[in-house]
């Protein structure tokens, strides 16, 4: 994504502890990162789950954006998987990926472990409105990704428009708050 953002002409700087060689990336911690910024936007695209002090990190997203700058965020709901969407997901997870077992009971128990300690869609939430406006806000597939293949993000689509399973990503769009009138 970033490499595409750039090619379209945006300046981009582009984080992750294990980037890429290039001028855009840095291999840094969203807490290691010391560019001071502003930027017109950031994207956490698949990482605010994993970021084990999230408060700090959306606060430190928060700092690098002008008043009225953009969040942009694409983010699993690991914690919205039902039985229902669970069943789906059993009946096209790869053969031998992760080791996920074959029965109903044993592949949530395997997927709740699997999230163990990371943050659900909740909390990502509420930690976004303490310091974001929100503009946009959409349901999103997500586990055709974890199905490698085996299922097109389309047919997940459509599957949680008709009601037939639960939508596991989302995507989120805000802008910085303004501060409190004694910050």
């Amino acid at each position: 994504m970033a490499l595409q953002l750039e090619r379209a002409g945006h300046r981009v700087v582009a984080i992750d502890p294990e980037a890429p060689p290039g001028a855009i990336f840095r291999r840094v911690t969203l807490e290691e990162f010391a560019e001071p910024g502003p930027f017109d936007a950031v994207v956490a695209s698949r990482s605010l789950h994993h970021i084990p002090d999230l408060a700090g990190a959306l606060d430190r997203i928060a700092l690098l954006l002008p008043q009225e700058g953009t969040v942009i965020v694409n983010e699993h709901a690991w914690d919205r998987l039902d039985e229902q969407t669970a069943r789906w997901a059993l009946d096209h997870w790869p053969e031998g990926h992760d080791h996920a077992p074959r029965s109903l009971p044993d592949f949530l128990a395997w997927w709740r472990a699997e999230h163990a300690g990371l943050h659900g869609y909740e909390a990502i939430r509420a930690e976004l409105e303490r310091r974001f406006v929100e503009r946009e806000f959409a349901w999103a597939p997500y586990l055709y990704g974890d199905l490698h293949g085996a299922v097109e993000p389309i047919e997940e689509w459509r599957l949680i428009e008709a009601g037939a399973i639960r939508a596991t990503g989302f995507r989120y769009v805000g802008v910085r708050a303004s501060p409190a009138p004694d910050d």
